[in-house]
């Protein structure tokens, strides 16, 4: 039995840089390193003639230079969206009025369930509002180029327009941040689901990909096992959840201060948001019981 999942810490980003990684992909990385973002969001090039770009990032002159750079005298078949946080999506109309290319993507952001009475959403800052794809995508639908093909799987969670993309050729998936080697993925209402999350999860679990890559930081190798691992750490947090309500907690924060020890002050509020992400799952599962009101502030109890 795994005692975890196994993060990996190793990356070099080498921005600017074009990085070969399988005969059909490259990666780029942007230099917008922070806590979430690990070294920097990766973009990915697909195909050598005719090329599909996933994730062209966030707005950043330098970075675009470096795509275009790197496509060089290659067409832009497709420009393809995991999702719209605003470090992986903004820079895709601007590579499409710079190619021709059309935008694919799920849909325009939104939250994954409507704001409740009193309640902020605390993520606006960091989505990308103002993305509309040109070609809407549903799970199951394929982006062909010259010698790749690119199929939608559906992993609503981080976002609730989230997808992940499986190239058939080579029997690799790049997985957004839906699974990443280095971190556990945010998942934080109102934008994200922990029901959903999971489900997703138990989605790849079923499928025969080996090996991801995800939108920050280094491959996925064994990714079914370590998909597996990141689910039962996301079962092992909810158990810790219920057993400190059961002792007694019934605020975020405490829950937060209660289960996790030596965090980082800067992280505190990530912390409850995943907390509240387990809590909303609970409830929808009629495990537990909320007051109304905001939820971030509410009281929850152990049914």
């Amino acid at each position: 039995m795994s005692s975890g999942p196994r993060f990996d810490l190793q990356f070099d980003p080498r921005y600017g840089e074009a990085i070969r990684l399988s005969p059909l992909v490259r990666r780029l990385t942007v230099n917008n390193p922070g806590p979430f973002t690990f070294h920097g969001t990766n973009t990915y090039l697909v195909g050598d003639r005719r090329v599909a770009v996933i994730d062209p990032g966030p707005i950043d002159a330098a970075h675009l230079d470096a795509m275009l750079h790197a496509i060089g005298a290659a067409e832009v078949a497709a420009i393809v969206v995991t999702h719209t946080h605003a470090d992986h999506s903004p820079a895709a109309r601007r590579l499409a009025l710079k190619t021709g290319a059309p935008v694919y993507g799920e849909g325009p952001h939104r939250p994954a369930r409507p704001l409740a009475l009193g309640e902020v959403n605390p993520l606006d800052g960091s989505s990308d509002t103002s993305f509309k794809p040109d070609i809407a995508l549903a799970h199951g639908d394929r982006i062909e180029g010259d010698g790749w093909t690119l199929e939608a799987i559906a992993t609503p969670g981080h976002t609730a327009n989230h997808l992940a993309f499986a190239l058939v050729e080579e029997g690799t998936l790049f997985s957004g941040d839906h699974v990443m080697a280095w971190s556990t993925s945010i998942v934080a209402p109102p934008d994200g689901d922990m029901g959903d999350y999971m489900a997703s999860l138990d989605r790849l679990i079923a499928r025969p990909e080996r090996l991801y890559y995800p939108g920050h930081g280094g491959a996925v190798t064994d990714a079914p096992q370590f998909v597996r691992d990141i689910r039962a750490h996301r079962v092992k947090r909810e158990t810790a959840i219920i057993e400190r309500l059961a002792a007694g907690d019934r605020f975020i924060p405490d829950l937060v201060r209660s289960i996790y020890t030596g965090l980082d002050p800067k992280l505190f509020n990530a912390a409850g948001l995943s907390v509240l992400a387990h809590l909303e799952d609970l409830s929808t599962r009629g495990r537990i019981t909320q007051s109304e009101g905001d939820p971030l502030k509410a009281e929850y109890r152990i049914l």
